[in-house]
Parts: structure tokens; sequence; C-alpha cells
């Protein structure tokens, strides 16, 4: 008998300690996109915390900055370099101490010179993953040679379709559509033609997405037979035998993003937890697994010295330079523009 109490109390003891853990890592509050908790991202925060940190999610950066205007609190975020100069102007971070970013140093530079992650000689973004939005299709209903941006406005594809629900993302899919010089910057006359674009393919539009699960799900079931996505979709797609692929020729349009966490002013947990966080999201482990199980490129060149070499001649992260060499990149959109933006979007998907 004694020897069992003293088996349950050490039980109970391990239990409670456990629970304690746990809940000091849930203590630490992560505003993402939906997918994002994968433990695989954050081994290291696991592993000395005792568990995973607690997540409310985005479906667009647009939808997050309204929600941190509002009020909502949470320690880190994680949107994209366009959105950050809007970000910073709004007074919702805090600069990055890179001092304590212990993988600072194995970050690759081409990334964390893309415009955003500093801004006016201070540093405002952890750089995490970057990838492509392009046009997702079916292969088996689609002839390769044949696809287009522009086939997604054939009456043939009625209902076949979808975007995300994201003024930004649509717009930059139409700028390259129409042969806008730049979507960050668009004259009148591109803005209307991009305008005329997403009005002219907005019958065939089944739904926008704001979870890229949505979009993955009508692929693979046949709802849907082509939609701008991310690298993720593709993916998703192929390792269940779906019949699609991404659309990757530069001439016909693609689009290139960067995201990455920021250290959000209404943080109330410690600087040491936030950057464990962060250290562990910026490590070589995180950075093999995202490449290897999402098909996204990390931001730590260490990465793709361990990943699975084949995947990353695959996916095309051998040459950064070459990935983003003819690409349309993910920018910041200039304030007027951006508004306007915003509000003819939500005029096109109510049919006007």
């Amino acid at each position: 008998m004694k020897h069992f109490k003293t088996v349950l109390a050490a039980a109970t003891a391990l239990t409670a300690s456990a629970g304690i853990a746990s809940a000091e890592a849930a203590s630490l509050s992560v505003f993402d996109w939906s997918g994002y908790e994968d433990q695989g991202f954050y081994g290291d925060y696991v592993a000395k915390y005792g568990g995973a940190p607690s997540y409310t999610y985005f479906g667009s950066v647009e939808e997050a900055f309204t929600k941190l205007q509002s009020g909502f609190a949470a320690d880190l975020a994680h949107p994209c370099t366009d959105g950050l100069r809007k970000w910073v102007a709004a007074g919702l971070l805090k600069p990055i101490d890179t001092s304590k970013i212990s993988n600072w140093d194995s970050l690759l530079p081409q990334i964390k010179d893309v415009d955003g992650v500093t801004i006016d000689g201070q540093t405002y973004m952890v750089p995490f993953e970057w990838g492509n939005t392009g046009l997702i299709f079916r292969t088996d209903q689609i002839d390769e040679s044949s696809v287009s941006l522009q086939l997604m406005a054939d009456p043939a594809y009625q209902g076949k379709i979808a975007i995300p629900d994201a003024a930004s993302s649509a717009y930059a899919m139409a700028a390259l559509a129409t042969g806008a010089s730049s979507y960050t910057d668009m004259s009148d006359e591109e803005f209307q033609k991009a305008s005329d674009f997403l009005r002219q393919i907005h019958p065939n539009v089944r739904f926008y997405w704001s979870d890229a699960g949505q979009l993955d799900q009508a692929i693979a079931s046949g709802e849907v037979l082509m939609g701008w996505g991310w690298n993720q979709s593709e993916l998703n797609l192929i390792w269940n035998e779906t019949p699609a692929k991404m659309m990757r020729d530069v001439d016909k349009g693609i689009a290139t993003w960067v995201c990455g966490y920021v250290h959000l002013n209404s943080s109330t947990q410690s600087d040491e937890q936030v950057y464990d966080m962060l250290n562990a999201l910026s490590s070589e482990p995180s950075g093999k697994y995202i490449i290897e199980n999402w098909g996204y490129a990390h931001a730590n060149a260490d990465a793709f010295k361990s990943a699975d070499q084949s995947l990353i001649e695959t996916y095309g992260f051998a040459d950064v330079d070459k990935f983003f060499e003819g690409s349309l990149f993910f920018d910041a959109v200039n304030p007027e523009l951006e508004g306007r933006m915003l509000k003819e979007f939500e005029r096109i998907k109510a049919g006007f």
C-alpha cells in the first residue's frame, strides 16, 4: 500500500507538473492563419514549455488588421510583408530585437531584405515562410497548354473557379491577367481594367475562399476546376492523388510572397517567452519541416541543406534569385489605392 501511495503521489505530481507546463505554453497567444498551429513549426518551444501556444485565426491580412485596430490583443501575429508598413503606421507593432533571434544570421539575406521586414531602420518581422500564389488547376480537365488567368473568364467555367476573399490577392491576380505594370501603384486605367476582369470572372466564381482547405476540397471533388491559391494547396492535392498542379509560367502570371511573425504592442507575455517562440519558428528543423510537409520555402538557409533535395528541386527553391525573378511580388500597396481596392472588391462580390 505504501508503494502504491508513493507511485500515486508521484503520478499526481507529474500530471500536475505537466498541466502547469501546458498552461504556461498556452499563455502565449498567437494570431495566425488556420493550420499554423502545427507543432512541427515550433518544436523547440514545445520542448521547453510542454505544449503549444493558444491560437486565434484570421482569414486575410485585411481582416487581421481590422480586428487588431478594434482592440483585439495577442502576443504574436503572422502577417505578410505587403501589409507591414500599414501595421507599423497604426502603432500595432513592437520592433524586433534581432540580437535575441539566435537564427538571425542564418536567415536568407534575400528574404531579410524584402521591403517591410525592416522599416526606417527598425526590424519589425522575423521572416518565416515564402512561396507562390498561382492558378491551380485540374490537369485531367484542363489542358496545360491552354491554361491561363484569362481562361478563368471563359463562360464554359461558370461556377467552376474560386479566388481568395482578399482584395489585395484578387487585385494582384487581376493585374497579372490584364498586364498592369504594377499592382501596388496602378494607374486609374490599370485599376479599371483589373476591376473589369474581376467583374468578368465573378459569374464563374463558385466561392471566395477564406480557408485554403475549402479550396483544396473543392478542387479535389471537382466542384471547382481552377483556383487562385498557395503552394500548400497544390501539394495537398498531389499528396491526395488529385490530378492538379500550379501554373508556374511567369509569362502567364504567378506571384511571390513572404510572411513572418511580428511582436504586437498588445503583448502581455514576457520577452523571453515571445523570443523563445520566434527562435523556434526560425530554426533549421522548423524550416526542414515546412519544406517537406507544406511545400513552402523557409527563411532559414540551413533548412535547404537538410531538407529532401529532390523536393527542393521540384519546388524550384534551389535558386532563390531565380525563384523571385519575373514573378509579381506582393508588396505594400499605395494606401489610397488599397482603399479603392477594398471598396470595389466588396461591390464586385455583391454583383455590382
